[in-house]
């Protein structure tokens, strides 16, 4: 068990377990001071004190001088009607600088605050170099700023969001900006496991426990002792589960399947799900105690579709990934990345990382126009619908290639959009995309194409290079005077 680091000292038993439980609400591990057992400051991090009703100055001064702690580097909560009050908040107490005065009934919000606000706390809980998830938004910045405001107390935190937002990331983050980050973090999906084999996941199971328990087995509770148990799509948890779970949450105890042998675990729980559990609460398909232990600390994460501004920084992260897996990056032109915003993005950040590694794939250190992204992300894209088809009707000779039908097709289909447009990669994309068609309807073949478009061969040749549509053509010579097919 980890050691205390908040010593209750209190006369009155209800107080004490009041602020006990509080304590330990936020993440704490505090111990009630008895006068018949001597403070031990070698094996515990005391980092905070209650004074709350002793009479005896004496006392007082002997219990805070056994700690053994700076008065600069520790937190003196005491009750505003505490005989020790007057005294200890003098200008000349070396404990008025971080003293912080409490009322009863005791208030949850007063009393995180109180932490909130003590330095030397906030200092000796905080990482070196806390880690911080991609996204200069407003809203990405607010996740980022719970994130490090939950990270250094062992409260429960409930992720929530769509899927595809990176509740792992998430709890990764919360983690590796934690006290416990140099102990393991396991993470575990609720939802992928069948319901009669959780319990052996979560716990272990001794050997011969059930039919193909062929040896002793450690549970994920068990991998992450001293660490971070991470629990995915909670609410996909059978409701004999939860039952379980709130047992081990509520006494940090549990027993493998088939032994009799109780174990304590320390771990810091933090769950995830993209269900609305207060709703499933309501219809009884989660218990309502488990949703409150579970969700201490609840922090949601916002879809893609409301943090669109993050897109240059995902996709550069995404590529920075590939490089570390030796795969090339890809670059999106501006009419691109337009056509990127318009997109929903139901898979979220997910969907974004996935078709950034396709397009790597296919255009390996290039840049991809809108006409390059695949159908369902262009967007509206009226000029290539309508070009393609007249380029097909023009080759199969049902419409002259008249300048007048063209510029009638742009002029009744192309809206300027309400942000503006970039012309340059705007037209580039047009010429791209009326290349692309005219090389599809004849075969690759690029004599045919160049007399599609009306122009030279040694013309579309250059063409072709620029914009990197060699691979559009069929054969293999690429030199401008030949008069065969090229790549």
């Amino acid at each position: 068990m980890p050691n205390s680091n908040v010593l209750i000292v209190e006369s009155n038993g209800t107080r004490a377990d009041i602020v006990t439980s509080a304590m330990q609400f936020m993440g704490f591990v505090p111990q009630r001071w008895d006068a018949n057992v001597p403070i031990d400051s070698t094996t515990h991090d005391w980092r905070a004190v209650y004074i709350g009703s002793i009479d005896d100055e004496q006392l007082c001064d002997r219990v805070l001088a056994s700690l053994d702690v700076p008065a600069e580097q520790l937190l003196v909560l005491v009750g505003s009607d505490s005989p020790q009050l007057e005294r200890l908040t003098k200008g000349g107490s070396a404990c008025a600088a971080q003293l912080e005065v409490l009322d009863f009934p005791l208030r949850y919000e007063r009393l995180a605050e109180a932490v909130r606000r003590a330095p030397s706390l906030r200092a000796s809980t905080q990482p070196a170099a806390p880690l911080r998830l991609v996204g200069s938004s407003s809203a990405m910045g607010r996740v980022n700023a719970l994130i490090r405001q939950v990270s250094p107390f062992d409260s429960s935190v409930l992720v929530l969001g769509e899927s595809g937002t990176g509740k792992e990331m998430v709890a990764r983050a919360i983690h590796d900006c934690s006290p416990r980050r140099d102990k393991p973090f396991v993470a575990i999906n609720c939802g992928a496991i069948p319901a009669e084999l959780l319990e052996s996941e979560l716990f272990g199971h001794e050997k011969g426990a059930f039919t193909g328990a062929i040896s002793t087995r450690k549970g994920r509770f068990e991998m992450a002792e001293g660490g971070t148990l991470f629990l995915d799509e909670i609410g996909d948890m059978s409701l004999p589960m939860q039952v379980k779970l709130l047992r081990v949450l509520q006494e940090r105890m549990y027993e493998r399947v088939g032994s009799n042998r109780t174990q304590r675990c320390d771990v810091r729980i933090i769950a995830a799900t993209h269900r609305n559990l207060e709703q499933s609460t309501a219809d009884g398909r989660f218990r309502e105690d488990l949703y409150y232990r579970l969700s201490v600390f609840p922090l949601e994460m916002p879809p893609l579709r409301e943090h669109l501004e993050d897109m240059p920084e995902l996709i550069a992260e995404f590529n920075q990934r590939l490089h570390r897996r030796g795969l090339n990056s890809v670059r999106f032109s501006g009419s691109a990345m337009q056509a990127l915003r318009q997109h929903t993005w139901p898979g979220n950040v997910r969907e974004l990382s996935n078709l950034v590694e396709r397009l790597a794939i296919l255009y390996p250190n290039s840049e991809v126009r809108a006409t390059d992204l695949p159908e369902k992300y262009r967007g509206m894209q009226p000029i290539d619908e309508a070009s393609g088809s007249l380029v097909r009707a023009m080759f199969d000779g049902q419409v002259k290639p008249a300048a007048s039908h063209t510029r009638s097709v742009l002029d009744t289909e192309v809206m300027l959009p309400e942000g503006g447009v970039d012309l340059k990669d705007h037209l580039a994309d047009i010429e791209v995309g009326l290349i692309r068609q005219a090389l599809d309807v004849t075969d690759g073949v690029v004599a045919h194409a160049a007399k599609l478009l009306h122009m030279q061969r040694t013309t579309l040749v250059e063409k072709l290079r620029k914009y990197g549509l060699q691979s559009a053509c069929r054969g293999s010579d690429t030199s401008p005077h030949s008069g065969t097919a090229v790549a």
